[in-house]
Order: structure tokens, then C-alpha cells, then sequence
């Protein structure tokens, strides 16, 4: 109501300016006609006009109207170059801030709204260098006076920031317009006061902080690699280190515009997603949910039966799976492919040298134009007292120790309840362990909504898992030769006996060893790159887990494109990685898969939404195949049809989420998905009736009214 009752006062101002022909008044002729009447009032009463002056101003510059240029030649002409220089200064920097407080208070919260994450990369963006920007404009006067404040009042530029660097930014034009309105009865035309020559002065002058942005970046960079001696001619144009997703990727890149690369791996090709965690996690899973299906056949029409379980056959299968993926990601496909690939310890020595330990034992030493580091996480471990002989597992070590079993562990604590967690505890519930699920904080799956946590809660309850939320993990005991891990809950501590335990409270990037504390890069976090993905050192790049802020592998390998490419023709052109569009998928049964906001996320960012839903119980091919769980949710803002983000659960919630994040990378609503044809019966319609849920929550009321009298009509 508020912005309602402000946009209306506005919008009264200016009408009633136009249509009392005040701007009249606010042209060159109209200036020069009416000077002597007001050098008669400023002579009687100075004070009292240049009060009226500055509160006009203000008025003109807050409501955008036309005729500042000529204020400011008035102020000249009226009060001379000093007083008619401060009275525009501080008159034009306060109403260009009342237009941008305008600007911010009615138009921001519809702007993002609608843009969503785009808003938020370019507030990024403000928040870094939004001053820089904003004094490079109010230098130039090319750009449109009140449109620079509209346009500043969308972003989250600070106020008072705003104000100072306005008034500073403004003060070479300002002295330029005033000076030019004391010489007033020789002006002609506002064209006479920026010759051109006047006017390229001004664009080297808006310019300038561009050119002593890059002296500054070149000033920089010559200070970073103080004392170290760059080679004349290199071995490689690239050396990547880690054979993980984020190395692959890199080096496949490399490889194909034909440079020359090397990667560098000391464990297994393919690194964590291969060997520890994407692929044997989701074979597990699927044995797992084949033996759920056994024992609940009777919902397809068949007879129950119990699987007869030979764990060491279920961990062979899954290293099977391993095996038949691996020559993706092999030593001779990459070497094929034209990648030095060695396998051995990679440390570097400076920017441009790495000492490269063979497991050989061999030890040679390349120069190369460019680094990427890519050497993943490894999986965080607490350090609780007692641990050491708890018999701990991790994803690193988990499928090695369980391979030699024959049984499945028959009491098994999951530390952890993320996504890695619940995976996990699933999985081996189903195969016939007694799980209990730890997690510290209230609920699992922390990243996602409550009404998601709350159901895979609900689901991995209901399928005999003993889940523990708010239960905080203290140590490890043996009594007797039984193994306890000791919780807090409410105040009090509980012991919970087990088998095995597998901690999965998060991962860390893998840091140390790699010669980086010798280059003063840090390693107590996860290494930190710019919008470039470059590090401390411009020609040392990173991709992968390495960096986060998404530990996912096709984030990896979205992030190794933006570091090859601009590891090897930064020179000529480079790209800031974008994260506008990140899916994810938890593979519990049914799987979580999200894209985008979530509505917590949208709470946090002050974004308004609505909420469209659509229940797979509703959906015919749920239907045919009993697996009616599950429901997509779409955020969109208030009326519109973009995307700002989606939830869904379902039996293939990681498959039916991408036609959402093609949907949402190319800027297509849920109309537009409407409008697509999908096979019936399939899980993909889905997003179609998902958009006409929507549809219909968004009909034109009136319209359908008239619409309903005109049928009437028809009928006579």
C-alpha cells in the first residue's frame, strides 16, 4: 500500500509539472528570458533563493524530470562558479539519491523477483566493484543522469555509498555545466558547452579508472610473482594435477584444442566419483532397492520372497561395475587422446615448475605456462576421543575393508545425516544391516527444505532405520569387546552399540603436499579462486571439490571447462564461471533432486514466490507402476511463470529434473513447457502437468467471466 500511495504521489508531480508547461521554464531560451527577474529576487533576498534554488533541484533530479543540465547552467549564471558549484553538488547528489531510494523501495522487490539469481550474481558483482562502476559512470557524461540512478537503486549498493562516490564522481561535470552558465548570454545551445573535444576528455577521464584498474592488476601480479624467475620457453602448456573429474575434463579439454598437457595422478584414474563414491554408492543402491522390491513384490501382483544375501557376491558386483567404467577414465584412453598422463606425486615448485615423483620412483621436473589443481576432498573425520580404535569407515575406505566380507555388517552406525548419509543408510538397511542414523542438527538433509527432510525422514523411518536427529556425537567406547559410540541428546548421553560405523559428516579439500604453503597459498580452507577460477597466482588455476562451492562431479566438470579454457587463451579472452544453474540429486528411494531456489533460500534472499505442486499419485505412469511417492515443487514469482527453482521426489527425480535446468538455463517458463508435447504415459509429463497446475492457479478470472457470458450468448 505504502509503495502504491508513493508511486501515485510521483506520478500527481510529474503530471502536474507537464501540464502546467514548467518545463518551459527549464530550457536555454526559457532561462535567458526570465534572468533578470531572478537576479532581481536573489538581490533582495539571497538566502531565501538559494534555499528555494536547492529545494528545486533536488525535486527535479528526485523525480527524474527533465532539466537538470539547465539548473545546473542557472546555478552559474544566478549565484557564479563557487556558490553554484556547491549548491549543485550537494543538491544533485541528494536528489539522485531520493531517485535511487525510489527506485529501490518500489521497483526492487518485482525486479528480483523476476530475475532471481541473475540479480544475486550481479549484486556479487556490486558488492566487489559497484563503486568502481558507478564513479566510472557519473565521470561520463554520455550516460543518462537519472537513469544511473534508477538502475543503482536495483542492486545492493549501499546508500551512503552511493551519495559519496555521486557527488565525487559528478564534480568534474558539474564544475564544466556551472562554469559554462556564468558565460550564460554567449550560450546558444547546451551543444556549445561539451565540444567534442571536451567531450573525449571526458571519456578518457571515465576510462582512466579502467586503465589504472589494469596498472593495478599488472602492479599486482608483478608483486605476486616477486623472486621467482620465469622460464623463457616451457615444457608444457599445461600440467593438471588429479585425475579426478575436474583434472579429466581439464585435460580432455587441453588435449583437443591440441595443447600440450600433462596430468599428474598418484591414486586411481577417475579419483573419488569413480573409485569411492558416485559409482559403487549407486551400484550398492541399486542391488539394494532390487532386494526392497523382492521383499515387497506383492504390491506388482507377485509373491513376497526374502533374497537369499551373499554380501561378498553384492561388493564383487559392485566392483564390477567399478571395473567395467574404469577404462573411461584410463591411463591408455587419455594417453590416446594426446594427454602426458604419469601417475605419481605432483609438487610445486614455483608457478611455473612442478617436481613430479614417478611411483616409479623416478623423479623429473616440467615447466609449464599454466597449473590447474584439481586434486578433490577427502573425507572430514571428527576428531572424538576414542576414535582411532572405533574400526571407523570412510567413503575412501569403505568399499576396499567391506570387499573382504561375507556378510553384510549386522548393527551399523551412519555418522552423518547429508546426503552421502542417508544414501548409505538406505542402502545397507535394505541389504540387511540393523542402521542407525546420527545426525547432530534437527533434521537430515539440511540443505533442502523441511518438508523434504521431513519425508526422507519419514521414508528411511518407515523402512526400519533407526534415525537420530539433535544427537551429537561425543566418543567412542569398547566395553567387553562391544563398540559404543556415545551421543548427547537433550542433556543427556546415550550409548549406541555397533559394528561398523561409517562417519559421513562432510568432505575437505585435499590441500597439503602439493608445495602450495611454499607459495603462500592457503591451505587450512578450501583453496580460493576468482571469478576465473584462478588462485593467488594468475597462471595456477583449480577446479573440482578442491574449491567447492559445489562438491558435485559435473560441477567439477563444468568448473574444468572455465579452467582450461582460460588456463590456455586467458590472454585473449577470459570467462567467469557461471553458477546460476547447479542440479543435484540425493539417490535415496525415492531420490531427491533439486535445481535452483529452494524456499528457504528464497525466505533467506528476500525473494517473494509461489508455490506450485503436483503429487505423483496423480500422475498415470506412477500409477501403472505402484511408485506413487513423491511430488515436484515449483517456486516461480507472483503471477509469472520463471522458474526460480525446483524440488522434486521421485523414483527418477535426477533423470526427470533436466528438462527443468534446460528449461531454466535458456530462460523458458512453465508456459513453455505447457506448450511441449511429452509421450504418454511416461514420468516426464510430469513438468507438464506441474505447469498446469500452475496454469490454472494463474487464470484470468475476469476474462474466463466474459468468456462464460460469450458461451452463454452462443447458446441463445
Amino acid at each position: 500500500m505504502k509503495k502504491i500511495a508513493l508511486l501515485l504521489v510521483i506520478v500527481a508531480a510529474v503530471v502536474g509539472f507537464f501540464h502546467f508547461d514548467l518545463q518551459t521554464y527549464l530550457t536555454l531560451e526559457g532561462l535567458k528570458g526570465s534572468m533578470d527577474t531572478f537576479q532581481t529576487s536573489i538581490a533582495e533576498n539571497p538566502v531565501v533563493s538559494m534555499a528555494v534554488f536547492f529545494a528545486l533541484y533536488v525535486a527535479v533530479t528526485a523525480l527524474s524530470l527533465p532539466g537538470a543540465a539547465i539548473m545546473t547552467l542557472a546555478a552559474g549564471a544566478l549565484f557564479g562558479l563557487v556558490n553554484g558549484l556547491i549548491l549543485v553538488s550537494f543538491a544533485s547528489s541528494i536528489g539522485a539519491t531520493l531517485a535511487f531510494l525510489v527506485a529501490r523501495f518500489i521497483l526492487r522487490d518485482a525486479v528480483r523477483a523476476k530475475f532471481g539469481d541473475k540479480i544475486k550474481s550481479f549484486d556479487e558483482g556490486v558488492a566487489k566493484q559497484g563503486a568502481f562502476y558507478l564513479f566510472t559512470l557519473r565521470l561520463v557524461p554520455v550516460f543518462p543522469f537519472f537513469l544511473i540512478n534508477l538502475l543503482m537503486g536495483l542492486t545492493a549498493l549501499r546508500t551512503f555509498t552511493f551519495y559519496w562516490v555521486s557527488q565525487v564522481g559528478m564534480l568534474a561535470g558539474t564544475v564544466v555545466y556551472v562554469n559554462a552558465g556564468t558565460q550564460l548570454a554567449q550560450l546558444d545551445s547546451l551543444s556549445g558547452i561539451l565540444s567534442p573535444t571536451l567531450l573525449l576528455s571526458f571519456v578518457l577521464l571515465g576510462i582512466f579508472p579502467w586503465i589504472a584498474k589494469a596498472i593495478v592488476a599488472v602492479v599486482n601480479s608483478k608483486r605476486v610473482y616477486k623472486g621467482y624467475k620465469k622460464p623463457a620457453k616451457f615444457d608444457q602448456n599445461l600440467i593438471v594435477i588429479g585425475a579426478g573429474a575436474g583434472g579429466l575434463v581439464t585435460s580432455y579439454i587441453a588435449a583437443a584444442v591440441k595443447a600440450k598437457v600433462t596430468l599428474v595422478e598418484a591414486g586411481e584414474m577417475g579419483g573419488d566419483c569413480l573409485n569411492y563414491g558416485c559409482v559403487p554408492s549407486k551400484a550398492i543402491i541399486k542391488t539394494a532397492k532390487v532386494a526392497h522390491q523382492m521383499r515387497n513384490a506383492e504390491q506388482y501382483g507377485l509373491d513376497s520372497v526374502q533374497p537369499t544375501m551373499r554380501f561378498s557376491r553384492v561388493m564383487e558386483r559392485v566392483n564390477e561395475v567399478i571395473a567395467a567404467i574404469a577404462p573411461n577414465d584410463s591411463v591408455e584412453r587419455y594417453t590416446s587422446m594426446g594427454v602426458n598422463v604419469i601417475k605419481g606425486y605432483a609438487k610445486i615448485i614455483d608457478p611455473w615448475t612442478v617436481e613430479i615423483k614417478h611411483n616409479t620412483g623416478q623423479v623429473e621436473t616440467l615447466t609449464t605456462r599454466s597449473i590447474v589443481i584439481a586434486t578433490g576432498a577427502s573425507p572430514f573425520v571428527p576428531p572424538l576421543p576414542g576414535l582411532d580404535n572405533s574400526g571407523y569407515l570412510t567413503s575412501d575406505t569403505l568399499w576396499s575393508t567391506l570387499s573382504t566380507r561375507e556378510d553384510v555388517p549386522k548393527r551399523l552406525v551412519v555418522l552423518g545425516g547429508g546426503p552421502i548419509g542417508c544414501e548409505l543408510a538406505q542402502a545397507f538397511s535394505r541389504l540387511g544391516s540393523a542402521v542407525t542414523l546420527v545426525e547432530k542438527t534437527p533434521r537430515l538433509m539440511g540443505r533442502e527444505d523441511t518438508d523434504v527432510a521431513d519425508y526422507v525422514t519419514g521414508v528411511l523411518s518407515e523402512g526400519g532405520i533407526d534415525v537420530r536427529t539433535n544427537h551429537e556425537a561425543l566418543r567412542f567406547e569398547q566395553h567387553n569387546g562391544v563398540k559404543q559410540l556415545v551421543v548427547s541428546v537433550d542433556g543427556s548421553e546415550e550409548a549406541i552399540e555397533y559394528d561398523d560405523v561409517i562417519i559421513a559428516v562432510g568432505r575437505r579439500p585435499r590441500l597439503t603436499g602439493f608445495g602450495l604453503e611454499n607459495l603462500g597459498i592457503a591451505t587450512d580452507r578450501p583453496l580460493e579462486t576468482n571469478e576465473y577460477l584462478e588462485t593467488l597466482f594468475p597462471n595456477i588455476y583449480a577446479a573440482g571439490d578442491v574449491i567447492g562451492p559445489y562438491q558435485f562431479t559435473h560441477v567439477a566438470a563444468h568448473q574444468a571447462w572455465y579452467a582450461s579454457v582460460n588456463a590456455l587463451f586467458g590472454k585473449f579472452k577470459k570467462f567467469k564461471v557461471d553458477y546460476r544453474v547447479i542440479p543435484w540429486t540425493t539417490f535415496v528411494d525415492p531420490e531427491v533432486a533439486r535445481v535452483g531456489l529452494s524456499e528457504t533460500d528464497a525466505k533467506a534472499k528476500g525473494i517473494e514466490y509461489e508455490v506450485t505442486r503436483f503429487d505423483f499419485a496423480e500422475l498415470d505412469r506412477a500409477i501403472t507402476e505402484s511408485s506413487r511417492r513423491g511430488y515436484i515443487k515449483v517456486l516461480t514469482p507472483p503471477g509469472k511463470d520463471t522458474i526460480l527453482g525446483v524440488t522434486m521426489i521421485s523414483e527418477h527425480a535426477g533423470d526427470l529434473m533436466s528438462e527443468f535446468v534446460l528449461a531454466m538455463k535458456h530462460g523458458l517458463g512453465l508456459n513453455k513447457i505447457l506448450g511441449t508435447i511429452h509421450a504418454y504415459p511416461t514420468w516426464a509429463e510430469g513438468a507438464k502437468y506441474t505447469a498446469g497446475a500452475w496454469k490454472r492457479a494463474n487464470a484470468p478470472e475476469k476474462m474466463l467471466q466474459w468468456v462464460k457470458k460469450l458461451h452463454d450468448f452462443n447458446r441463445g
